[in-house]
């Protein structure tokens, strides 16, 4: 890598673009897993507040969770750590609802 003080002006934007995308790169993963990871949470507390899961439809919470198993499986596999981490916690929250939607049903 040169030395950023030898840069010529045109090297120096590209420079700041490559840093800039190697960030979103690395943490947009990090952050869509923790957005759609803990969209589950508010559902997860009123289910087990209210004990109702008399809208949650048996077979979307189903499939959803053989896909969020699938998906960890994926993420084990290619060694992503968004992925794995995204997955494991979605799955706890998937798994703690459909178990609430059996015992409640």
């Amino acid at each position: 890598m040169k030395d950023l003080g030898v840069l010529k002006n045109g090297e120096f934007n590209i420079f700041i673009k490559i840093m800039l995308l190697e960030f979103l790169h690395k943490y947009i993963g990090f952050f869509a897993a923790f957005c759609t990871t803990f969209a589950f949470l508010p559902q997860a507390i009123k289910v087990w507040k209210s004990k109702s899961t008399k809208d949650i439809s048996l077979y979307m919470f189903l499939i959803f969770t053989i896909g969020v198993i699938s998906w960890l499986i994926y993420g084990i596999f290619i060694f992503n750590l968004p992925i794995i981490f995204a997955n494991a916690v979605t799955l706890i929250l998937s798994l703690f609802i459909l178990v609430y939607k059996l015992k409640y049903k």
